[in-house]
């Protein structure tokens, strides 16, 4: 490794040990029981042709190649360390973490992601008790779904105006970070709107109390990930080009 590998490693480190102290005992995601069993079908049924989609395309990218198989996994556990530090947002139904995901949407693009992350949140509603079997299908489609692709937009639109590939990196781990939010907010104030409190206020509310903490979580967050991506990108040149979503 260069200097300017090792300087990213440390800095990824110092970072990541940073966002580890801040690791209060609160539900994470969309808790157990907190929205109605229909919005937990609509939700579940929303999310399952992307799972199908993402695991055709997790297939076809690591054929016959087991450093892609390893990059694939260091994007989910990279996923599920990130997603699993937490940050209180004022508010009983959930709380404030990085998602981790814009790793694995600019690696394998955002299809792949709506797999590693229902595995990531199956994991932690089972081991962890973070999130909940009922609203697994709200919690996939906010954070592995909705953030990813609406994060992979924005990569392929500054990667057109020629931005740094760092810049982009960046871009896709911030908005996919608050875009994930935005959609728990949608899906929290659709559960909890009624003649008194409209959606919009019951929306609004959600996200005002989220982006107190979210938006420098997505701060260090995309800056964490772009200094990972750049590190992998310096020691898995042979393995790049079989990645559809770098290489498009």
């Amino acid at each position: 490794m260069n200097n300017w590998q090792k300087r990213s490693m440390k800095a990824s480190v110092i970072v990541s040990m940073l966002m580890l102290t801040a690791v209060p005992v609160y539900a994470m995601h969309i808790a157990e029981g907190m929205l109605p069993i229909q919005w937990c079908l609509i939700w579940g049924a929303l999310f399952l042709p992307f799972f199908v989609w993402g695991f055709w395309s997790i297939k076809k990218q690591c054929a016959g190649s087991g450093r892609v198989k390893m990059l694939l996994a260091m994007s989910g556990a990279y996923c599920f360390v990130l997603s699993a530090l937490k940050m209180p947002s004022l508010v009983t139904a959930s709380s404030s973490h990085p998602t981790g995901t814009g790793l694995g949407t600019i690696l394998f693009g955002p299809a792949s992601m709506a797999v590693l992350g229902f595995i990531v949140l199956l994991f932690q509603a089972l081991l962890l008790a973070h999130g909940g079997l009922t609203t697994l299908g709200a919690n996939a489609f906010s954070m592995a779904v909705a953030g990813p692709f609406v994060g992979y937009g924005v990569y392929l639109l500054a990667k057109k105006c020629k931005a740094p590939r760092v810049v982009s990196v960046f871009l896709c781990a911030f908005v996919a970070d608050l875009f994930t939010y935005a959609v728990t907010a949608t899906e929290l104030a659709l559960a909890f709107n009624n003649a008194e409190v409209s959606f919009m206020q019951a929306w609004g509310k959600f996200m005002g109390i989220f982006a107190m903490t979210q938006i420098p979580l997505a701060i260090v967050e995309g800056i964490l990930t772009a200094l990972v991506f750049e590190a992998i990108a310096s020691l898995c040149k042979d393995e790049m080009p079989a990645l559809c979503a770098v290489t498009k």
